[in-house]
């Protein structure tokens, strides 16, 4: 009798690698370029904000979407590495917003370090919320 194989790859497969890699190039250069072309005058770190905001919103659309559509394999797993992993990961960054956060505090800005820090949070479930609110209004199983 023969071994029964498994469909899927392991985790660490170089097509899943890959995956995730293409789609954390595409992020990160929507995500510099939203820092780039979002004004920063006023010392509040909008590219950031934006970019956590708008992965937030996507990542909660798509993986409300996924697993309705039922278990994290074949093509939905792709897609989960491809955009989810990937893209959303790329755009989104804790790293970076723990950092301006500390530079708005060194720089005594604490007031609009405690915004940035609150706002993030705050705003990043609520847009997460919107995003499985609205995946499910308009792409409906």
């Amino acid at each position: 009798m023969s071994e029964p194989v498994d469909p899927e790859p392991g985790p660490l497969s170089a097509g899943f690698i890959a995956l995730a890699f293409l789609g954390g190039v595409a992020g990160t250069a929507a995500r510099y370029g939203l820092g780039r072309w979002l004004p920063t005058g006023s010392g509040f770190p909008w590219g950031t904000f934006t970019a956590n905001l708008l992965g937030s919103f996507i990542l909660g659309a798509l993986l409300q979407q996924l697993s309705r559509r039922g278990a994290d394999t074949g093509g939905r797993h792709r897609i989960r590495l491809l955009v989810g992993t990937g893209f959303c990961g790329g755009l989104t960054t804790y790293s970076t917003y723990a950092v301006e956060t500390d530079l708005l505090f060194r720089d005594h800005r604490a007031g609009l370090a405690l915004v940035y820090l609150l706002a993030t949070v705050w705003a990043g479930l609520i847009v997460v919320a919107a995003g499985i609110a609205a995946s499910d209004r308009v792409l409906r199983p």
